[in-house]
């Protein structure tokens, strides 16, 4: 899928297109993220769809709840999607940022093995001939 270390770095197209895959699929990460917050908060919380829509989007972008969770099932559905919104945030981050991350290091390999210096045993000057 993506290039090893002794291929040559892929065209810029092909770059574009798997960071393009890669927010299309966080896109739909936070979209199911958010029907499920919804849904928790419309059935345990009993909010009604516009607030648990407000409450899921606060807690998943890291603002936190807007409605303070009355009851034990709310509660406990608050806090364990609080949770899960908080690891979502740093999965996500490694998945946008993993084409440029992958460009940067094999652009810097190519650049490293293109100004290589000779290994510690071999000597650069020609050898005498007898």
């Amino acid at each position: 899928m993506w290039e090893r270390r002794n291929q040559a770095l892929a065209p810029r197209r092909v770059f574009l297109r798997r960071v393009g895959r890669n927010l299309l699929a966080a896109i739909v990460v936070v979209a199911v993220s958010l029907g499920i917050g919804m849904l928790g908060y419309h059935h345990f919380a009993r909010l009604g769809w516009a607030d648990a829509y407000v409450n899921a989007a606060m807690i998943l972008s890291g603002m936190g709840p807007l409605a303070t969770p009355q009851t034990l099932d709310a509660k406990l559905f608050a806090g364990t999607y609080a949770l899960y919104c908080g690891l979502l945030v740093v999965f996500l981050a490694g998945v946008l940022l993993a084409p440029f991350a992958h460009r940067l290091l094999h652009r810097f390999h190519l650049d490293r093995e293109q100004h290589a210096t000779p290994h510690a045993g071999a000597t650069s000057a020609p050898r005498k001939q007898d």
